[in-house]
């Protein structure tokens, strides 16, 4: 993979990270009644058009009856109007999505919000307008699943299972067992008559199984970006090269793959023996980089995990390529205390910013005086500074629920060995 390509794709996936986190806390917001306002704007809306559109939804809002929500849904109009003052004829190029609103702030109290989220992963559809309790955020968590969809199949002669590699996750959807007997013949029959019968058997689960693989992946097939089958030989070539699936779904077959086993297992044992022809897919790109953290981890001298010793790794510019936790959710907080002395703690997102007490001299730092910022951003322009990939891994894969779990979501190859 070319340098470009492995620097478009990194930024593409801290622009993910980004409008995550912005979703996460717009789903987080309520408004009593119906009085959090979103609009989605496509890239050939005009802004005059949404204007346009806003102020018939203000007047409209005067016949709200009830005076409080009639209230929010106007204030939200409004400021969503004078947001949209600051662009030109159109939106940023995939569009953009405004959400304001009176969010309910505990004790009986209420906060207005007003976000605009510009040039979303994909572009904006339609124009929709929406008034609701919440704000609508499932355009949005639709762009943001992972890219990449393949058709899974493993067969032998006894059992079939079909299933999807969606992204980086697995999904095992259905199974067939056959009515095939052994190769040896039983009773009284003719060797001949029960090898025609064994040879029907075959058949008749073969085609089984490719109606059930065409029955799931022929609906899909514009999307589809291929497909993978396995099993023993000779099962899975016979199969192939017996014209059960559907012609284009034959056409998108990636490769035939030896795979010992064909139960539910047997799809994540051919996701791995697929590798090759996955090269490109997110959950090998994710795979291969944590098997060489843990072989570094295990065996070599080049890996570091955790905050504050990756961080130091970092600083020196000794860290080739961090790794992040897609789900990690953290905040820093730095502190200085009255002598000079900067440290910072490592904190849950929801957590309350603690009082601090430094570790070099003892000496106390009241929580107001800590600067307080998103671990990701605080790791990445880090990371910016000093040349290191940085990857955001995902948790739909062993290794990288160890990430998450076992290292506190934050790791690093090193370019050399450091002792940190």
């Amino acid at each position: 993979m070319s340098q470009q390509r492995e620097e478009g794709e990194a930024d593409e996936a801290r622009r993910k990270y980004e409008f995550r986190r912005v979703i996460e806390e717009l789903q987080e917001y309520e408004g009593s009644g119906t009085q959090l306002v979103t609009i989605y704007v496509p890239p050939d809306r005009q802004i005059s058009d949404v204007v346009e559109h806003v102020t018939q939804e203000h007047s409209e809002a005067s016949n709200i009856k009830s005076k409080q929500t009639r209230t929010a849904v106007q204030d939200a109009l409004k400021s969503i109007k004078d947001r949209l003052r600051y662009y030109d004829t159109y939106p940023p190029d995939n569009g953009m999505v405004l959400f304001s609103g009176a969010v309910d702030a505990g004790g009986g109290r209420t906060d207005m919000i007003t976000k605009v989220l510009e040039d979303p992963p994909q572009p904006i559809q339609s124009f929709r307008y929406h008034c609701d309790s919440a704000f609508l955020t499932e355009p949005l968590e639709d762009m943001l699943a992972d890219s990449g969809l393949y058709g899974l199949v493993v067969i032998d002669r006894r059992e079939a299972n079909v299933g999807w590699l969606r992204g980086k996750r697995v999904e095992p959807v259905r199974s067939t067992s056959s009515l095939v007997p052994g190769k040896q013949r039983k009773g009284g029959q003719s060797q001949k008559r029960f090898e025609r019968l064994r040879l029907e058997a075959i058949d008749n689960h073969y085609q089984d199984v490719g109606e059930m693989a065409n029955d799931l992946f022929v609906p899909e097939r514009h999307e589809l970006d291929g497909v993978l089958v396995g099993g023993p030989s000779p099962t899975k070539d016979e199969f192939l090269d017996g014209d059960y699936l559907h012609h284009e779904i034959q056409d998108k077959v990636l490769g035939k793959f030896d795979v010992a086993y064909t139960n539910e297992s047997g799809l994540y044992d051919l996701v791995d023996a697929a590798e090759d022809a996955l090269a490109d897919a997110e959950v090998m790109q994710d795979k291969q980089v944590m098997e060489r953290f843990f072989k570094e981890l295990h065996g070599g001298e080049l890996a570091t995990y955790g905050f504050e010793p990756t961080r130091e790794n970092l600083n020196m510019g000794a860290v080739e390529t961090l790794l992040i936790s897609e789900d990690l959710r953290k905040d820093v907080a730095t502190y200085e205390c009255p002598n000079g002395h900067v440290e910072r703690e490592f904190l849950d997102s929801r957590a309350e910013t603690p009082d601090h007490e430094c570790d070099h001299c003892g000496e106390r730092v009241p929580a107001d005086q800590a600067e307080r910022e998103d671990a990701i951003e605080h790791l990445s322009e880090l990371a910016d500074q000093r040349g290191t990939d940085v990857r955001f891994i995902s948790t739909e894969f062993e290794k990288g629920e160890q990430l998450l779990a076992a290292f506190g979501g934050v790791a690093g190859i090193l370019r050399y060995s450091t002792g940190v």
